[in-house]
């Protein structure tokens, strides 16, 4: 374990950088409220929702990278995994945080006290918001678990024994474990996360976002949802790593090799997004039912939204694909950096797409407003804030091999 060179691991720029992503979420979160209790107050909670669901598409589909890796047992990913642990601190603020959606129903839920066909059982408030519930509990129950097992190989006993981490360690020198049964303990509960993760991300795709247009329906976009979060973690992942890489203040180096396999398989995930995109449009377009491609036509050949689709496609697949093919670029970090961040701003437009023409059904230009700016540069401070918390409490996580192609 790599403890004392993680030990001051936060110079003076680190702390200043811990600073403003408190400032931005104290930002973020009064501009929120001034916003939820003025005039307009359904602009705030749908700045809101958006938000909700691509930080916590992030930390998800972090997780699932180290439950998948640690399931197929790939030891390239090792250095890699530890930081895709630490963006489930986002897990518990998650949780918190879909449970204040209710409160902002009423201006989320365009449909509430319109004729639904059949499909009132299906929607009922309480019922939704009580099923996405016991699934987020589920899934991240599932991912802390997992991650109480795989910090038991990671964390150095020796060295600073308070707080949480204080309260792990003496909890395993209290009780000797089996370590092969612990192994296997985690890879079970590794396949159970990555199973719950694909039916809690479908079931919050089908209730926050599709049903939003209660008459629209598509067989695919539960699988095009936990996609897409697939997608975003390994962004968010490829950005962790290399703003730790390039900061001089800790030792954490990425190899070429890990970047280099880490990024094919971000260019693979920009594939599958962009096959699953095609699949559903296709398909609508192909049936030509009108209670189906209503939706599409809306989103990709009415103003102002088809801008924003050719923007969502060509920032999400069209440009990563072309640049991406090139086997140098997946190697340079400042480049990943641009790319994955691009990509990730772009999966918040796409957001925007699905769920602005029914909040802004006579839009004539894209309804951007500063509560949008505010609310995301909320989110973003506090899971930054978490992460880097938790990579204090446990810098073990931060350790890498010595030599660095």
């Amino acid at each position: 374990m790599a403890t004392t060179r993680s030990e001051n691991i936060l110079s003076n720029k680190s702390k200043l950088f811990t600073r403003l992503f408190i400032a931005f979420t104290l930002i973020g979160a009064l501009i929120f409220i001034i916003q939820a209790k003025g005039a307009y107050p359904e602009k705030a909670w749908q700045a809101f929702l958006i938000n909700f669901l691509l930080f916590s598409a992030i930390s998800q589909g972090g997780m699932l990278f180290a439950t998948l890796m640690h399931t197929v047992k790939a030891k390239w990913s090792e250095p890699l995994t530890g930081l895709a642990e630490s963006l489930a601190a986002f897990f518990p603020v998650s949780l918190v945080l879909f449970c204040l959606l209710f409160l902002g129903k009423k201006y989320l839920f365009p449909w509430l006290g319109t004729d639904l066909h059949g499909k009132e059982v299906w929607l009922d408030l309480p019922f939704l918001f009580t099923r996405d519930l016991v699934s987020l509990i589920i899934l991240y129950g599932l991912g802390i678990s997992y991650l109480y097992h795989a910090l038991y190989f990671k964390v150095d006993s020796n060295f600073n024994v308070n707080g949480l981490r204080g309260f792990l360690i003496r909890r395993w020198q209290k009780k000797p474990l089996k370590i092969e049964r612990f192994r296997k303990r985690m890879t079970v509960l590794a396949i159970l996360y990555m199973l719950a993760f694909t039916l809690t991300l479908s079931l919050l795709g089908y209730d926050l976002v599709m049903s939003m247009d209660p008459h629209w329906y598509s067989t695919l976009f539960g699988a095009y949802s936990f996609v897409k979060a697939v997608y975003v973690g390994l962004g968010a992942i490829i950005i962790l790593a290399v703003l730790l890489h390039l900061n001089p203040d800790n030792n954490f180096k990425v190899k070429k090799s890990h970047l280099h396999d880490i990024t094919k398989l971000f260019f693979a995930f920009c594939l599958v997004w962009a096959d699953f995109f095609y699949a559903q449009f296709v398909v609508i377009w192909y049936g030509n039912i009108p209670e189906e491609t209503s939706y599409i036509i809306e989103r990709t050949m009415h103003a102002p939204w088809n801008t924003l689709a050719w923007i969502v496609f060509t920032v999400c697949f069209i440009a990563p694909f072309l640049i991406l093919i090139n086997q140098k670029i997946k190697t340079i970090p400042k480049a990943m950096l641009i790319i994955c961040s691009v990509v990730i701003g772009g999966i918040w437009l796409e957001h925007f797409l699905l769920l602005g023409p029914v909040y802004y059904p006579e839009a004539t230009s894209l309804p951007f407003h500063l509560v949008d700016v505010a609310v995301t540069l909320g989110f973003l401070g506090l899971q930054a804030l978490l992460v880097t918390r938790y990579l204090k409490v446990f810098p073990e996580l931060m350790a890498t091999p010595k030599e660095v192609c």
